[in-house]
């Protein structure tokens, strides 16, 4: 496990390393949780993003919604938790939070497609420099694509958040300056949650909010996208 230090959210100036490594997923879903605001309406994508339910409180006030149908989802349940009937949308077994409500898929899209969540994260396959989304599909012939509910997501709610390792097995970065694969979303994403560094998605480009066992230089060298510290 990394040290993980306690902050802030906003930097400014020198960008801080607030780890002595890469994060490992559960490190980077407590930082997540962590920046959720109270009072959100949060949808958690299949995947890593599933973790972050299991760093949330009831102190958090925080509402997870799950596009099969239960709004007050908790974490993962284990050993004699477990009901087969309560699961998230990666099929993972969850716990109920107190009020939890259950209701037909259809309106579960409603809730996505009308507005009404103020936060969904979401893994990807890559993110570019303007906000763009792909996580659906690689473009390879031989690849199955995921359809799901990430394109209502990205477009639905009020802000969209990437969970993701920042390099695929082959260590090409998956924040690149304009996507290549099949776009999910266009313009949507505000915010980047990786194993080495948070990165804003602003206005003027890609900034670095803080790095995790890395720095700087070695991420602008790695992403090959230009980087700045957040202001």
């Amino acid at each position: 496990m990394s040290e993980y230090t306690e902050h802030g959210p906003e930097h400014t100036g020198a960008v801080p390393m607030t780890s002595a490594a890469p994060l490992t997923p559960e490190e980077l879903a407590r930082v997540v949780a962590r920046d959720i605001p109270a009072g959100s309406y949060v949808n958690l994508g299949i995947g890593q993003p599933t973790l972050v339910a299991n760093y949330l409180t009831a102190e958090d006030d925080v509402t997870l919604h799950t596009e099969n149908g239960m709004l007050g989802m908790g974490g993962e349940a284990h050993g004699d938790e477990v009901d087969a009937d309560l699961i998230n949308a990666g099929k993972v077994p969850v716990l109920e939070t107190s009020g939890c409500s259950y209701f037909h898929h259809a309106d579960s899209f409603a809730m996505m497609r009308g507005g009404h969540l103020d936060c969904c994260v979401l893994g990807a396959f890559q993110v570019d420099a303007h906000g763009n989304l792909a996580n659906w599909h690689t473009g390879r012939a031989d690849a199955i694509p995921a359809v799901g509910g990430a394109m209502d997501l990205a477009t639905g709610a009020k802000q969209s958040f990437v969970m993701m390792s920042l390099q695929t097995r082959k260590g090409q970065s998956k924040l690149v300056e304009q996507c290549t694969m099949p776009l999910t979303g266009v313009g949507c994403v505000s915010r980047i949650y990786t194993d080495q560094a948070v990165f804003l998605v602003q206005a003027h480009g890609v900034s670095v909010r803080e790095t995790f066992g890395t720095g700087l230089e070695e991420l602008r060298r790695i992403v090959g996208v230009p980087l700045r510290p957040a202001r």
